[in-house]
């Protein structure tokens, strides 16, 4: 198994890295499409075949697509067929079953690794041929090792095929500096899922399994720490591939930029899943007619765009009226005379602390299991009286007060690297410039570190991954 938390990845990244560097350039596309391949079977082989049958089609039509519609139609329902039939026609059909006990047939594979990301990514090359940004690609075997990229077939960043395959051809050669950079950002993404998410997870899952039992300060440390938890698990997994990728000599998008420190909505979606954000804006917003409409076109625009997103993330209603809120909220965000001073000056404090609320608030129900279940959380938040969040830690499935003060510790160290970065500050480039004694003593409290404060038991996948 090669999943990015197991050891076995550490091992197979290593190996890219030395083989990488001995490949000739021009061979190097096929070595990146053998470790796809490998990468792939190794957790979900039917998966792949979905991959594959998707991509030969998208890529048939591409090559007509820039000028014969039919072709790119027919492209685009292959490229988004996996998506519709596997993730949404089968939820429907059990809820369908479930409502009103009509029986629909159920396709066995429910949902190929890496399935949201690979069809958008096909959408997004096939369109960028329509557009003539880029050629149609005479060789489908390049078409699959982009679509199937093990940095983030798992759950991003998104590529787009024009920037990542040409960086496959570079003649980059070795660096040990960037090398050592890359291995210290693989490391800092390791950090934050096992020293913050992992431990979080416990939390929040006792929450949120049954939100009756616990007192309103309980509930309100369980969804706070939700946000850092989905925080420190997703942007810690974009560090691990990005650290990989960088190691190689390769630049994927940077999915994150400080989101908790933003001063409106807005701005959350240009710091939050960035890749994501681009993507719905060059290919669903933009086309829609974008922001150079009437107002009330342009507010509409958002929310249906949102909407999507909405949709991608999952088929429940939990998922529909997140995206939907979040449109709503940046379409009045829109219409407010200080919008741009709350960005501003100590004004700015206010911005961040609210959007900080709206996106705990809006995540609460993203993370719910029903909309029942959101209504039942926020309704113990309201009524259940108490305040037991600090004391009865064992309530919350954390079984030491060690525990519960090391959560608290890395969540403080997650913000406090954020505050640096915001600031400017780039510890890595002091690391580099320390003198070698110190900077050994530094490794060594990061090795201690990692180990003293990690949860390595019970700690699952990465979150993103089944979206």
């Amino acid at each position: 198994m090669l999943a990015v938390t197991s050891p076995g990845f550490v091992v197979f990244a290593a190996l890219l890295v030395g083989l990488w560097y001995r490949c000739k350039p021009a061979r190097r596309w096929q070595l990146m499409l053998a470790a796809n391949v490998v990468f792939y079977l190794s957790l979900d082989w039917q998966g792949l075949v979905v991959l594959l049958v998707s991509s030969l089609l998208v890529w048939a039509c591409a090559k007509q697509a820039p000028h014969k519609t039919a072709a790119f139609v027919v492209g685009l329902l292959s490229a988004l067929a996996p998506l519709l039939l596997l993730k949404y026609y089968v939820a429907a059909a059990g809820g369908l079953q479930q409502m009103v006990g009509l029986r629909l047939w159920q396709p066995a594979i429910l949902q190929p690794l890496g399935l949201g990301y690979f069809s958008l990514e096909l959408v997004s090359y096939l369109v960028d041929v329509r557009r003539k940004t880029i050629l149609p690609q005479c060789s489908w075997a390049r078409v699959v090792c982009y679509a199937s990229c093990f940095l983030s077939i798992t759950q991003g960043p998104f590529n787009r095929y024009g920037e990542w395959m040409p960086q496959l051809d570079a003649p980059t050669q070795w660096d040990s500096q960037r090398v050592w950079r890359g291995a210290m950002r693989c490391w800092w993404g390791y950090f934050k899922k096992v020293a913050v998410a992992d431990r979080a997870a416990v939390v929040v899952a006792a929450a949120f399994a049954d939100p009756t039992s616990f007192d309103r300060t309980q509930l309100l440390m369980a969804t706070i720490l939700y946000s850092f938890q989905l925080y420190a698990d997703f942007s810690g997994y974009t560090d691990i591939v990005l650290g990989v990728g960088q190691a190689l000599g390769l630049s994927l998008p940077e999915n994150f930029r400080q989101p908790f420190l933003s001063a409106t909505v807005k701005e959350l979606w240009s710091r939050w899943h960035m890749s994501l954000s681009r993507w719905l804006k060059d290919y669903v917003y933009i086309p829609l007619g974008g922001s150079r409409c009437g107002q009330a076109r342009r507010d509409g625009n958002l929310i249906l765009t949102f909407l999507v997103s909405g949709l991608w993330h999952g088929a429940g209603l939990t998922y529909l009226l997140w995206g939907f809120l979040h449109g709503v909220l940046q379409a009045l965000e829109n219409h407010l005379p200080w919008r741009h001073a709350i960005t501003k000056g100590r004004a700015r404090l206010v911005g961040v602390a609210g959007t900080f609320s709206i996106f705990v608030i809006t995540f609460t129900i993203f993370r719910a299991s029903s909309i029942s279940n959101a209504l039942q959380y926020f309704s113990g938040i309201l009524h259940n009286g108490g305040h037991a969040a600090l004391s009865n830690y064992w309530e919350l499935g954390l079984s030491t007060r060690q525990d519960q003060i090391l959560l608290f510790v890395g969540v403080a160290i997650l913000i406090a690297s954020d505050l640096l970065r915001e600031r400017g500050v780039r510890l890595l480039d002091h690391l580099a410039a320390a003198p070698k004694p110190l900077r050994w003593i530094v490794y060594e409290g990061m090795v201690f570190s990692f180990l003293f404060m990690g949860q390595f038991l019970g700690g699952g996948g990465f979150l993103y991954a089944r979206y």
